[in-house]
């Protein structure tokens, strides 16, 4: 049995996040903390430090993306998934660049939400659907064109090329595990591998590196 994801709940309303709370327990993930403001929960974040933190958009006293800032400067490893009631698209592009891996709104199904935490820890970006086509869609328009080779860039094999060309096409692990014909796992690996060799954080950020550099054609 695998162990539970690490999981830190910051929303407003009470009664919501004590739900949350009680479907990630019941689902075996360990709820580390939670909170009801942004500042606050920066702090108890840096104590408890949790792989996850599921995070409203909307708090009293500062923004969600405001705090993803906080928490990725306390916390550079932890993973964000945004869990709002809005899917404005501008309200998703923003957390997207502050530094969250995924975004579903709150009518998600508590399967879709439990999923949506256990691939965020696994460092996969988790959009409700529609939602990963703006957000690859920003990265096309923000890219000025592919990049010229970098003699210094690190060099990473062409099996590593080939999972990141797809990884830019949006595709997720197990989508590029049936393509490649090989298991999730190593596909996993392979991600990580990339990352470490591009000193990168998350597939967020290995998407858009890899769409400046014209791999998702």
């Amino acid at each position: 049995m695998s162990t539970g994801v690490r999981v830190m709940v910051v929303d407003d309303h009470p009664m919501w996040r004590e739900g949350v709370a009680r479907d990630l327990t019941e689902a075996g993930h360990l709820v580390v903390a939670t909170s009801g403001e942004g500042r606050q929960a920066v702090r108890v974040a840096a104590a408890a430090r949790p792989d996850v933190v599921v995070l409203d958009l909307q708090l009293p006293d500062i923004s969600g993306v405001e705090v993803i800032r906080g928490l990725r400067a306390a916390l550079p490893e932890v993973r964000v998934l945004m869990l709002s009631a809005s899917g404005e698209p501008q309200s998703v592009l923003d957390a997207v660049k502050a530094g969250a891996t995924g975004y579903l709104v709150k009518s998600a199904a508590p399967a879709e939400f439990l999923d949506a935490v256990r691939r965020t820890a696994a460092g996969e970006p988790v959009f409700t659907p529609g939602l990963a086509g703006l957000v690859l869609g920003e990265y096309r328009r923000l890219a000025v064109g592919p990049a010229t080779p970098d003699a210094a860039a690190p060099r990473l094999t062409d099996r590593e090329t080939e999972v990141l060309r797809l990884v830019a096409k949006g595709m997720s692990y197990k989508q590029i595990a049936e393509r490649l014909r090989l298991s999730h796992r190593t596909v996993q690996n392979h991600v990580q591998s990339t990352l470490g060799k591009l000193q990168l954080h998350n597939r967020v950020e290995l998407t858009r590196y890899a769409i400046e550099r014209g791999l998702d054609d």
